[in-house]
């Protein structure tokens, strides 16, 4: 049913989509809080994972 389901036009529309939502001077803080939030997200996932089950650093 989902076979093929994203096509690299879908990632050009929402590309666009982006651009319009937040502006191009935006985008760039945009996508580094989101990089911060998945590395937050792998660390803790990892504290989870080893067992430490308190979370990572706090920083």
């Amino acid at each position: 049913m989902f076979r093929n389901a994203i096509e690299p036009w879908h990632l050009l529309v929402v590309a666009i989509v982006f651009l319009v939502l937040f502006g191009y001077r935006k985008l760039p803080d945009t996508a580094r809080a989101l990089g911060k939030s998945v590395r937050i997200l792998k660390s803790e996932a990892r504290a989870m994972k080893d067992g430490d089950g308190a979370g990572g650093s706090a920083g």
